[in-house]
């Protein structure tokens, strides 16, 4: 599917647009200048204490500051670099520093620069205006020189930037992060080549390797023509040769193990298949997604939309921020606005991106598509004359701005922005053939808790103001995924709660059924665990036997077992009682062990596993 090609055609006529501009203001043409000279002017040292200072790391899904100050992007594309202007839009009517400015006057603390690997080979930038002293010091710069200049304005009023590689050339994107006339070396060594450049100046936080892998872009593969997770280690080791420093962020691709989402925006096979670097917590994951103005998807036509969308983020890449493995940051997401569906969209999704600490400082990280205008399925932030706003599609992120990097820096909405604790001990408590009782932890919140939503399987089914929920009218002998958001009355939501998969009973002729419960508990000791499953029968009868499976990743190797036959195939591990301990009474337990080793210290181990009953 080529989701978004509508969408990146329309962003190559705003050349159209520059070069009518260009017959009004002057032409740039210079050789190549040598690396950024001023970079050096916006360097911070271990001493500064502004928040946000000095170049950042990640922890768990968090980034941190240089200071180990949690921090958050909120911020803005604008794109141009990447098109045959050679330099970012919207300069043929005013001044970049104006421009700059008025992004972080808005709230917008971080700008991402998309470019080409054209700029490297010395361009010259078109269509700047330059009369009447507008853009005066970029007279005579090429585009790298351009790009020095806004980076290092851009560093010394406080705001970050980060270096999108958008395409291969002006010519448009690709799937993969090379080309014919672009090969992987290219692509390596213009990387080396532009962290090196910034290297020193912490304005520039990290590099996104590649913009929208697809199709036939993959995921965990091992195919090193396409394995787009091979390339990005390739790549941000690149990165990091020239500068340690930086942040490496990571896009998704389209597919995943049959399951298709928007180019770039499926990070499924990311908990199962890490990007790893040799320099520790750089890897920052990056989605994007958006609405029905660039491509109609299933989601919005699902009757239950826009509840099913928190469940279709988690699946595609919140869930990678809500397990703490990595931060994720929404590197594009737009809209035009013009239809309902988009607005309930953009509603729901500014309403997920929100904090779950207060201002901010855990939550998912975002630069909203785009702030130019000529965006032609999106439009900006900036209306068509490049100088008003569009106040309405700005006022949607307002909740979620982050002017600053501080705890002075919360959003510029006002009231209470905290969201409750993430509900934890999601259990079952009991199952019939048609049903599956939950239970759960409460939530704290600053103010209150006003109640909870279920979800089951990504769709909400119910919106308890306790810590208990009964799902019914479900299949009978059917494996169902349950997660929990709790809420309070500002309508601030937490992130998903850790999944719980809960199995209906076997059908009966009297309404009555089986069902069980697995509960495991772990003896984690790093190198090694053993794991200890008490299985309990929640059903009406007693059970003649009991099947427990749950899922481990393959560094995990079982060796030994006790009290049930256990099994392995790929990832799954599949446990089935012994002669002696298949039969249980009505809310009888039994337990069993497995022992495994490690070959990964980072592996982690699962603490939710499925029983199904026989009776």
């Amino acid at each position: 599917m080529r989701l978004q090609l509508r969408r990146r055609l329309t962003r190559r006529l705003a050349g159209c647009a520059a070069a009518l501009a260009a017959a009004l203001v002057t032409t740039l043409t210079a050789p190549a200048v040598p690396a950024a000279q001023a970079a050096t002017t916006t360097t911070t040292t271990a001493a500064a204490t502004t928040a946000g200072a000095g170049y950042w790391h990640t922890s768990g899904r968090q980034i941190l500051d240089e200071a180990g100050n949690a921090v958050r992007i909120a911020g803005i594309n604008w794109f141009g670099f990447e098109t045959s202007n050679y330099v970012p839009h919207g300069l043929w009517s005013r001044d970049y520093k104006s421009m700059i400015d008025q992004m972080k006057s808005l709230g917008y603390n971080t700008i991402r620069l998309p470019y080409s690997d054209d700029i490297f080979k010395g361009t010259s930038p078109s269509s700047i205006n330059t009369s009447s002293g507008m853009n005066a010091d970029l007279v005579g710069l090429n585009s790298l020189g351009v790009m020095d200049k806004l980076v290092n304005y851009a560093g010394s009023i406080g705001m970050k930037v980060i270096l999108d590689r958008h395409r291969p050339d002006s010519a448009g994107q690709s799937a993969l992060w090379y080309t014919a006339s672009v090969p992987e070396s290219t692509w390596l060594a213009n990387l080396k080549t532009i962290a090196s450049r910034y290297a020193g100046n912490s304005a520039v936080i990290g590099i996104d390797l590649h913009n929208e892998p697809h199709d036939p872009a993959c995921w965990g593969c091992g195919d090193l023509a396409t394995d787009w997770r091979l390339a990005a280690q390739r790549g941000g080791e690149a990165v990091l040769s020239a500068n340690p420093k930086l942040l490496v962020f990571v896009e998704g691709v389209q597919s995943f193990n049959g399951s298709s989402y928007w180019w770039g925006g499926n990070l499924q096979g990311a908990g199962q298949y890490p990007v790893q670097l040799s320099v520790p917590n750089r890897v920052v994951y990056s989605a994007h997604d958006y609405a029905t103005s660039v491509a109609q998807q299933t989601w919005f036509s699902d009757p239950s939309f826009p509840s099913n969308m928190p469940g279709v983020w988690d699946k595609n890449w919140g869930y990678l921020f809500n397990q703490n493995i990595a931060p994720v940051w929404v590197g594009e997401f737009g809209t035009t606005l013009q239809s309902t569906t988009d607005q309930a969209w953009l509603k729901a999704l500014v309403q997920y991106l929100r904090p779950t600490a207060t201002y901010g400082a855990d939550s998912f990280q975002w630069t909203f598509w785009s702030w130019n205008p000529n965006s032609g399925d999106t439009g900006g932030i900036l209306n068509d004359d490049w100088t008003s706003v569009n106040t309405t599609k700005d006022g949607y992120l307002a909740s979620v701005k982050a002017p600053g990097f501080g705890s002075t820096g919360g959003g510029t909405g006002s009231g209470d922005v905290q969201a409750p604790s993430v509900p934890g001990g999601l259990a079952v408590t009991g199952t019939t053939a048609s049903s599956v009782a939950l239970s759960w932890t409460a939530s704290t919140d600053n103010t209150a808790v006003t109640g909870y939503d279920v979800y089951r399987n990504g769709t909400k089914v119910g919106s308890p103001t306790g810590t208990s929920y009964t799902d019914s009218g479900l299949s009978a002998a059917t494996a169902y995924s349950y997660t929990v958001r709790a809420k309070d009355a500002a309508g601030n939501v937490s992130a998903a709660s850790a999944a719980l998969t809960a199995t209906t009973a076997t059908g009966g002729g009297t309404g009555t059924g089986s069902g069980c419960t697995a509960a495991i508990s772990l003896n984690d000791w790093g190198s090694g665990l053993t794991a200890t499953v008490t299985v309990t029968n929640t059903g009406t009868a007693p059970t003649k036997g009991w099947q427990v499976s749950w899922t481990w990743p393959s560094s995990l190797q079982i060796s030994g077992s006790w009290s049930a036959n256990v099994t392995r195939s790929g990832q799954t591990v599949t446990a089935t009682n012994l002669a002696y301990n298949g039969v249980l009474a009505p809310a009888a337990s039994t337990s069993f062990g497995v022992q495994a080793t490690r070959s990964d210290a980072s592996a982690a181990a699962t603490a939710t596993a499925v029983c199904t009953a026989t009776s």
